[in-house]
């Protein structure tokens, strides 16, 4: 055969493959400028970074325990560091902070001026805890004018961009822009709202009606980051939340029969249950990551239970190197590296 005829006949495959592409694109994805815009970015941390190389990610605990911005800036300001791929956010104000467009507009330009990539999680004190000028409960306004500010595109906050992907692209969740994930080399990283005052469930009678909605976002959401993890066949999923789950806290097998009910209702107890079932179908690993209190002199550090770990952050800043195809895949960063 000759050269020429060689020639012509790769050509013709690399047409076909093309169009095949295409087709799929067209049939498959509705929002197409939005998956032509991810599909895009990931050609360029491929370029940057080859396939399974180590990266590295940053977590700003909860930093208001004062009012004012001070710890926050800082924190911000020591995760510039170009080797991050990206930093998650846990809160943008204390819970004595106003509640004010105004405050959340000037923690919003802070965001939007850091170098890294930044994304989001919303904290209770953002939103659970305030109450208009006749000291009844506004929070499901305040959550929903946080989503506009914060979470209203499909990509991060930061000088630098970094596609995302939000519940709220679903019809029937289109209130929950909060909730996003994306991934880096073969990590899918994802935020969940799971506020850190007993996931906001109000002891009250009749019907609690924005923690029972965001229940039923929240079972759809991580139903879809374990369906998706497996078709794309990750090396692990890290979950972003600002309440604990206690993920290594709940007993299996004849323990958890055996179990008595606890005396108060757990607002987590439901996502726990849930991000475990799943963890067990799922052949990699599963981080959860939160910014719960730590306690007197104690220090992040990752615990693992088979394939669930656990990482409380506190209102520390810390930065995690990731490690794809190694068997220690997640490592706390040391002082002084």
């Amino acid at each position: 055969m000759g050269r020429p005829r060689v020639a012509a006949l790769l050509a013709a495959a690399l047409c076909v493959a093309a169009c095949a592409s295409s087709a799929v694109a067209r049939d498959g994805v509705p929002d197409k400028k939005h998956e032509l815009a991810r599909h895009g970015a990931r050609l360029d941390a491929r370029k940057a970074r080859p396939d399974g190389a180590a990266h590295r990610f940053g977590i700003i605990g909860h930093s208001f325990a004062v009012p004012g911005d001070t710890r926050f800036k800082k924190a911000l300001a020591d995760t510039n560091d170009s080797s991050l791929a990206f930093v998650v956010v846990t809160g943008i104000k204390g819970v004595q902070e106003p509640c004010g467009d105004k405050l959340y507009q000037e923690r919003r330009e802070l965001l939007e001026r850091a170098r890294r990539p930044v994304i989001v999680l919303p904290a209770g004190s953002d939103w659970t805890e305030c109450r208009n000028t006749a000291g009844r409960t506004n929070a499901a306004e305040r959550l929903n004018r946080m989503r506009e500010l914060f979470h209203g595109e499909p990509e991060s906050l930061g000088a630098k961009k970094l596609p995302l992907t939000r519940l709220s692209t679903s019809p029937r969740f289109r209130s929950y822009a909060e909730n996003a994930h994306w991934t880096v080399d073969r990590v899918m990283y994802a935020t969940v709202n799971l506020p850190a005052n007993n996931n906001h469930y109000l002891a009250a009678a009749g019907r609690n009606s924005e923690y029972e909605d965001r229940q039923v976002a929240t079972r759809f959401w991580l139903n879809r980051l374990f369906t998706l993890a497996r078709r794309d066949k990750v090396d692990a999923i890290v979950l972003f939340s600002e309440g604990d789950l206690k993920p290594l806290a709940e007993p299996t097998g004849l323990r958890s029969l055996l179990r008595r009910a606890p005396a108060t209702f757990d607002g987590f107890a439901s996502a726990r249950k849930q991000v475990q079932a799943l963890a067990q179908r799922f052949g990699g690993k599963v981080l959860l990551v939160d910014s719960a209190a730590l306690p007197k002199n104690g220090h992040p550090a990752i615990e693992w239970r088979e394939n669930v770990g656990h990482l409380s952050v506190g209102g520390e800043a810390v930065e995690v190197d990731v490690r794809p195809g190694e068997k220690n895949l997640f490592r706390l960063k040391e002082a002084g590296e």
